[in-house]
């Protein structure tokens, strides 16, 4: 009898994550720039509505991790180098 293989724990965590409330994809990519933009102001978003919904997606989604990821971080630099200029 052959053994199946073992889950990565990445794997295991990502079956596991609670998905409610649900965001797909295309609403994450629209809701983004303010939610990055809370994210870069504020360093935390806020715990009720779109935003929880928004952090669920994160945790379960590489490619708008990453996303949300790079737009802090130009924004940041952005606000950096603005407080720089003045």
């Amino acid at each position: 009898m052959s053994r199946s293989p073992s889950l990565s724990p990445q794997v295991q965590d990502r079956l596991l994550l609670r998905t409610e409330p649900w965001l797909s994809c295309e609403d994450c990519f629209e809701l983004m720039d303010g939610f990055a933009e809370v994210l870069a102001r504020d360093g935390q978003a806020g715990r009720a509505g779109v935003d929880l919904a928004m952090e669920l997606h994160l945790r379960g989604c590489p490619g708008c991790f990453e996303e949300v990821e790079s737009l802090v971080a130009l924004l940041r630099e952005d606000a950096a180098a603005s407080r720089a200029a003045h």
